[in-house]
């Protein structure tokens, strides 16, 4: 298996782990986040089938994730709902584990990208890194807002996203 398969074996598998939680919560607004993720994950696994085509591709900046931008928005309307939210005890855990997926597709790209030749794949693999990595910042966040939804938006932690 190349790297694109493999990469696009990664993404497909995230999507539909993503997908799959989707299903499973009872709540909009972590719905809306998890379809965002699943979303960035098919274009993740178009650009890598491009690529393992020999089409030319490039990673287009209308296309990159605006996750971060936009999830602040979501949990801001989560914690308006005020205490009438409620998560299942193994809700953190799975979370956890999506989170250290997006970590490991991370480490795996820039990995990847150190070792092709071609400049166009290393800037491709390097850019979707950045972007597994948004989606790492995002779960952390979700993480974060389980343990403390009431503390968790005067956190100064919102301050980076923004900049990043």
């Amino acid at each position: 298996m190349n790297i694109f398969e493999y990469a696009m074996k990664m993404e497909q598998d995230g999507r539909q782990y993503y997908l799959d939680m989707a299903e499973q919560t009872d709540s909009a607004q972590l719905k809306g986040i998890l379809q965002q993720l699943a979303d960035d994950e098919l274009k993740h696994y178009n650009i890598f089938k491009a690529m393992k085509e020999g089409r030319t591709t490039e990673y287009k900046e209308a296309e990159k994730t605006t996750i971060l931008s936009s999830v602040k928005n979501v949990f801001e309307r989560l914690k308006s709902e005020g205490d009438g939210f409620s998560f299942s005890p193994d809700t953190r855990g799975v979370w956890e584990k999506a989170q250290q997926v997006e970590k490991d597709s991370e480490d795996f790209y820039r990995e990847k990208a150190e070792e092709v030749g071609d400049d166009s794949q290393k800037h491709i693999l390097n850019r979707i890194a950045d972007e597994e990595h948004k989606h790492w910042v995002t779960i952390e966040n979700v993480i974060r807002f389980l343990d403390r939804p009431q503390q968790w938006l005067e956190d100064a932690e919102w301050n980076h996203l923004e900049d990043y």
